[in-house]
């Protein structure tokens, strides 16, 4: 068994508000899983850059689960620029490391900390368990621009990465044929989701308690920016041509794109007349988004590419059918036809289709919001934390690493 993690999460803190600047999915799944280990006895650290000179150089969590912030560049430093400070970076962590004495493994999430992680394994000689979470690979063959360094760094942490962790199938498949790792180093660990918080509740209630009336709603979670495809759902909803159906989009800007991508819909938004059909919501608490599941009809996920889908599970967790994007791991959460619907391309006459057959069926709106809750039962962080804490002890145990492919 190993007694302590450095979990790496170099760019965004698991403590960071998800859905506002560049906190999303990974937050969440950084902080679930860091307190899973740690209610099955694991001491979990994780390090981030200090982004505020505010912020305490230690914040516990709960037992044994703390965060650690690391000095590394200007608090300030964009995401853009992360790259310069890498290194400065790693060595805090690594100082850090051999004064605690007891840690076994390093875990980085997101290419920044495989970058960070890559460093540290070869100055401590500890093991790397890598997860990528998004890669330039698939982020480029849907559109979206990746700089070749970061197609480099990724490569070169796959090759000497003890262990690679894939949500899914299909994450695995494009893991080994688009960045070239080696199939036995990778283990399926899909994330979880709190079922305390995120189950089936009384839709009536949770409308009143947002401000809702008894009209259809949408329903999009995630950060504006191209990659997420907030704009595929408004114009669904302006192809679906139903005044009476609203869209409820919960999330910030994010990225460099962001505000230009919000100003964009925004203007697609008046121009289109439907100024009275879209609600925009901030950021909220993770806990909070179920009130927003239960209050609505139909979850929308129409983004370029996911390794996973958090939004998908969460949704289902609360019994909301999802009409998804066909990329990623939506194609392993959503189950078309029993759990919802999935849509190949970015046509958004093909969503408003899905969306209008849903709509005008509620029998058939019901039995997929069975089906999803029941198929939501799979996924639980402590499952998670379990796969992981057998695959940390057993690298933790070996006296043979990964060398440099």
């Amino acid at each position: 068994m190993v007694n302590a993690v450095a979990m790496l999460s170099m760019h965004t803190s698991p403590l960071a508000q998800p859905g506002e600047g560049d906190s999303g999915g990974m937050n969440v799944f950084v902080r679930e899983l860091s307190a899973a280990l740690a209610q099955a006895g694991v001491t979990v650290r994780v390090y981030v850059r200090r982004d505020d000179p505010g912020l305490p150089d230690r914040i516990p969590v709960e037992p044994g689960f703390e965060v650690v912030h690391i000095d590394a560049g200007p608090t300030d430093l964009p995401k853009e620029l992360l790259t310069d400070v890498v290194d400065e970076f790693a060595d805090g962590v690594a100082a850090d490391i051999e004064r605690a004495g007891d840690v076994g493994v390093i875990h980085a999430n997101y290419w920044l900390s495989g970058v960070a992680g890559h460093r540290i394994k070869h100055q401590l000689a500890l093991p790397l368990v890598s997860t990528f979470h998004t890669l330039a690979a698939v982020k480029s063959s849907t559109g979206d621009h990746e700089p070749q360094f970061r197609i480099d760094a990724e490569s070169a942490v796959i090759g000497c990465s003890d262990l690679i962790t894939a949500s899914n199938p299909v994450e695995a498949r494009q893991l080994v044929e688009l960045v070239g790792a080696r199939a036995e180093r990778i283990e399926l660990v899909p994330p979880g989701v709190d079922h305390a918080f995120f189950s089936p509740g009384d839709q009536r209630g949770a409308r009143f308690a947002l401000g809702l009336d008894d009209r259809p709603v949408l329903l999009f979670v995630g950060r504006i920016q191209p990659l997420k495809g907030l704009d595929v759902a408004v114009d669904a909803l302006i192809e679906l041509d139903r005044p009476d159906v609203r869209l409820v989009a919960v999330g910030g800007p994010s990225g460099r794109d962001g505000a230009a991508e919000l100003a964009r819909i925004t203007a697609r938004i008046e121009a289109a007349g439907i100024g009275e059909q879209v609600r925009f919501v901030p950021p909220q608490p993770h806990h909070l988004l179920s009130t927003y599941y239960r209050a609505a009809d139909l979850a929308i996920v129409p983004s370029r590419s996911e390794s996973f889908g958090l939004v998908a599970l969460e949704a289902a967790a609360c019994g909301l059918p999802v009409v998804a994007a066909a990329v990623g791991g939506l194609n392993s959460l959503v189950d078309p036809g029993r759990t919802g619907l999935l849509i190949e391309g970015r046509d958004p006459a093909d969503y408003s289709g899905a969306i209008r057959s849903l709509l005008d069926n509620p029998s058939e709106r019901a039995e997929m919001s069975r089906r999803s809750f029941e198929e939501s039962k799979r996924y639980r962080w402590s499952g998670t934390a379990g796969r992981l804490r057998r695959v940390f002890g057993d690298l933790a145990a070996t006296s043979s690493l990964v060398s440099c492919a």
